[in-house]
């Protein structure tokens, strides 16, 4: 199916699903192990033991990597389309690719280094991750509406921008909650101290990871319209 898509569709509907299903995977894997309680366990609570683990970093690096991939191809539609209409500076552009990155950098911090082994590292990779991301789909929702009508519909604006301020609450929320957790564990049960803080900051949590996903999959239909194309010259002396 992906094979099929006109142009560059192919590049965010992969990352779509090979995202979507590193959670899933990793949540199935952990919760079947009796490593987490089914009932919204922190995302990387679902890639803390093995086996789950080594599948869960695996494959959240392989994410990082197609976000990159992703956002540098959306850095360069952005280039290509504001020769003719001048939306946007390009400096913009090159700060919000930067943030992407500095996203995906994170992302890669927290599959390398588990909660448990080293905290310290694995949260500052995951603030990273989540800041930086919601900072990116912000910048790319208002780049979207000053390329508009051109370059894209009001809707699809309005969907980015909607998705964007949820993602933003969300992480702000899930920081209040999550500072307020005096112990570092995973297997949490109903009714024991500090459960009802993380329940509400992995449900945030959970909601930025899939607002990232669906924020991406916006990107089929801008994807769809363009190629790239590698050119070799050989010049002889």
């Amino acid at each position: 199916m992906l094979c099929c898509m006109p142009g560059l569709a192919f590049v965010p509907a992969l990352l779509v699903s090979w995202s979507s299903a590193a959670f899933i995977i990793s949540y199935v894997i952990a919760v079947l192990a009796g490593h987490v309680e089914p009932l919204v366990p922190y995302i990387s609570d679902t890639g803390t033991k093995p086996p789950e683990s080594g599948v869960f970093g695996f494959m959240i690096n392989i994410s990082a990597l197609l976000a990159a991939i992703t956002m540098y191809i959306r850095y360069l539609l952005i280039e290509k389309q504001n020769e003719s209409s001048h939306f946007v500076r390009s400096s913009c552009n090159m700060f919000t690719l930067c943030m992407g990155l500095m996203g995906c950098t994170g992302m890669g911090i927290v599959a390398t280094f588990q909660e448990l082994a080293v905290p310290s590292v694995h949260d500052i990779g995951a603030l990273v991750a989540f800041g930086s991301g919601v900072v990116y789909i912000t910048l790319q929702s208002i780049i979207s509406y000053k390329s508009c009508p051109r370059w894209n519909t009001y809707l699809v604006c309005h969907i980015r921008m909607a998705i964007s301020v949820i993602s933003c609450i969300a992480f702000i929320t899930m920081i209040v909650f999550a500072s307020k957790i005096s112990m570092t564990k995973i297997d949490w049960t109903p009714g024991e101290k500090d459960y009802t803080y993380h329940f509400m900051s992995a449900i945030c949590e959970w909601t930025v990871a899939f607002g990232f996903i669906f924020f991406f999959l916006t990107f089929i239909r801008d994807f769809q319209r363009f190629s790239l194309r590698i050119s070799t010259e050989i010049h002889e002396d």
